[in-house]
């Protein structure tokens, strides 16, 4: 093969794999979050308090269920009180399924998105979130085998 052949197969790779890395930012950083927006840390906020916990066998959060209003802005204050890492990813269920996936794929996948937080054992992190449309809305923990031994749970937007 010759130089140049070389050099534009080198070039096409490295567009190929920009793009998917591009794609995989959009996804985790884009602007565009099906369960509302960052909410604003300067209003008031209700506060809503969810532990993750590991419990009889199961990853758990408690509560397991919350019900906010449209428009309203709520600080999640989320504590890891179990004895492993866990996460807090706000999306749709289908999102969520689609991201564990992508975990399944590359566990040591960082996150530094608006809407979800990691948390090493004993650690409290906080969202800050304003519900824009009606709904339901799942938080998950999407470490491998999490969200598959139930640590997930459900907001009803109305």
């Amino acid at each position: 093969m010759h130089i140049d052949d070389l050099w534009r197969a080198a070039r096409g790779f490295a567009a190929i794999l920009l793009a998917g890395a591009f794609a995989s930012s959009a996804y985790a950083h884009g602007n565009n979050f099906s369960a509302g927006e960052p909410g604003d840390p300067k209003k008031s906020s209700r506060p809503i308090l969810i532990t993750a916990i590991e419990k009889d066998g199961r990853m758990v959060f408690i509560p397991h269920r919350i019900e906010v209003r449209r428009g309203e802005q709520v600080k999640f204050i989320i504590r890891n009180a179990g004895e492993t890492d866990h996460e807090f990813i706000l999306a749709t269920t289908q999102e969520n399924l689609k991201h564990a996936e992508e975990m399944r794929k590359n566990p040591d996948m960082e996150h530094d998105e608006p809407n979800g937080k990691k948390m090493k054992p004993k650690q409290t992190a906080e969202i800050v979130w304003k519900f824009t449309k009606a709904g339901t809305f799942e938080y998950g923990c999407l470490i491998p085998g999490h969200h598959e031994a139930g640590m997930h749970g459900t907001i009803i937007v109305k």
